[in-house]
């Protein structure tokens, strides 16, 4: 039986030959497997943008947020995804996110350092 790291190189090569209803599949297992691998989370959203389907990607994206408030690459994803669909706004206020935990995240770690 595959483990979460094999089933997800499974997934990003099946994204690369554009099998995404395939790639959604493996990344589903994953999950399956580790709930909490936000990787094929990221990876399921981007398969749906892909196939142009952003309002799924977006609502992928914004359950993920639920779970996990401080993931900066979902709020960059939400902001990516929102633009594509020519929702300004809501973009702008995704990325804003994104870069408010990113500047958290240096403090963060400025602090461990000193």
């Amino acid at each position: 039986m595959p483990d979460v790291e094999e089933l997800y190189d499974e997934a990003v090569d099946l994204y690369a030959d554009e099998k995404y209803d395939e790639a959604i599949e493996v990344y589903k297992r994953a999950l399956e497997i580790d709930p909490a691998f936000t990787d094929a989370v990221h990876g399921i959203a981007m398969c749906y943008q892909a196939k142009g389907d952003l309002d799924k990607a977006i609502e992928v994206t914004r359950k993920h947020i639920e779970q996990a408030p401080e993931d900066i690459l979902a709020f960059t994803n939400l902001s990516m995804f929102y633009q594509k669909k020519g929702m300004i706004a809501e973009a702008e206020a995704a990325g804003a996110e994104a870069r408010r935990l990113d500047w958290k995240r240096q403090l963060r770690e400025a602090k461990q350092k000193s």
